[in-house]
């Protein structure tokens, strides 16, 4: 589910930089602060007190993924779940925790736990929403929460236990909280929770990670935290949390928000008060641009391939030749990345299914499109995200694409 609108982001280190991996000892040193002042002034921003509200939640929210996620040998322990079934399968004999690994990733049985539409989920996953459903109901009872689990799921799969655990350790409150007020928490932002009718509508919208394919491979995984809140029908505010974020330098993890009128920041999540303007790139000209696609898509599907071809290096380009990014293009990380100054333009296809910021016709995205629930929708052709300079040049592109198929 996209958070993204309109943004304007800030440029920042080059798109080819590393990301070096990180001790559990290290992660677990940072710091991520509950409340967080904002970059601008207050009183001219209508919505300030949601966005530090939301800042701090989706910080801790990012505490709770980066305790589950941050295992050294997660990596081999999934690859070899995927080969031999469950770990049991596989016994290392060498007692380095692997099953403390299991037992927060996956079910009781050791299994990977795979949604209807066979996306993985976590533990993480339900913690996320249950955290976030929790400190938002408590502070703003009256809006309601679009996300995506539901407490049936963890019912089922055994997972009661383990994301009532990363709940309670992670809340504002230290009093615990019973398995019944977390698997409440978690149906609040379910499907059947709220039923919205045709008119504009305000809710709050949560992907609790986005990106978990990408989450299960480990530390120094590309993931994103996101919320948002819409008010009659307007996203007016967003907040996109990732803790294995490279910034410029040495820092780790990013947190961007965004607030009607007063534009785009990020600050690093180990630093309470470090806000820096967000601008995109400069990029006008579109063979000069840096592309992000969907891992799941090839730049082949897209229609720009009938004008451009795609190569990973930057500095063997040829006459129609065009700079595809190969990194973080598999959750929000691809709208930090334009809105970072690191891509120019991010473009997706519409897929079999509805996608959960113009479509290819360059019209706004109908947020009330899914009159019912508010979780989907339809955009013509596809998504476009660019720096704003090239749009209408690829628009322009696709639709003269288009025309000649």
């Amino acid at each position: 589910m996209s958070l993204v609108h309109t943004i304007h982001f800030s440029p920042a280190t080059s798109s080819r930089r590393r990301f070096p991996a990180h001790s559990i000892a290290s992660l677990r040193r940072r710091v991520f602060p509950v409340r967080a002042s904002l970059p601008f002034p207050t009183q001219k921003a209508k919505y300030h007190r949601e966005l530090e509200a939301a800042v701090g939640i989706v910080e801790r929210a990012c505490r709770i993924c980066v305790d589950v996620n941050c295992f050294p040998h997660l990596l081999s322990f999934f690859n070899f779940t995927l080969l031999f079934g469950s770990w049991e399968n596989f016994d290392t004999g060498n007692g380095d925790g692997i099953g403390q690994v299991q037992s927060s990733l996956l079910s009781s049985d050791g299994g990977i736990v795979e949604k209807k539409d066979n996306t993985p989920v976590t533990i993480a996953d339900f913690g996320v929403q249950a955290l976030i459903s929790l400190e938002l109901g408590k502070l703003f009872p009256s809006i309601p929460l679009v996300a995506e689990e539901d407490s049936g799921f963890v019912r089922a799969n055994n997972l009661v236990d383990s994301v009532v655990s990363v709940v309670n350790d992670k809340r504002s409150s230290s009093e615990p909280l019973s398995d019944d007020v977390v698997l409440e928490a978690i149906d609040r932002g379910g499907s059947a929770a709220y039923l919205y009718g045709k008119s504009p509508a305000t809710y709050w919208i949560l992907d609790p990670i986005d990106g978990t394919k990408g989450f299960l491979k480990g530390c120094g995984a590309l993931y994103v935290v996101g919320l948002a809140l819409v008010v009659e029908g307007e996203i007016v505010l967003g907040v996109m949390g990732c803790p294995n974020w490279q910034n410029s330098g040495d820092s780790l993890g990013s947190v961007m928000i965004a607030h009607t009128g007063h534009g785009t920041w990020n600050k690093t999540l180990q630093v309470s008060n470090d806000w820096s303007r967000c601008l995109v790139d400069g990029c006008s000209v579109v063979p000069e641009a840096r592309f992000c696609i969907p891992e799941s898509q090839s730049w082949d599907s897209l229609p720009l391939s009938r004008s451009f071809t795609a190569k990973n290096d930057a500095d063997s380009l040829g006459d129609n030749e065009i700079h595809l990014l190969t990194t973080c293009c598999g959750s929000l990380c691809k709208y930090l990345m334009v809105a970072s100054g690191r891509a120019s333009m991010y473009i997706q296809a519409q897929r079999d299914t509805a996608i959960k910021v113009t479509d290819w016709e360059g019209g706004e995205l109908d947020l009330a499109a899914d009159q019912v629930e508010r979780r989907i929708i339809y955009p013509p052709g596809g998504i476009l995200v660019t720096n704003g300079k090239i749009h209408d040049q690829i628009l322009e592109m696709i639709s003269f694409s288009s025309s000649t198929v």
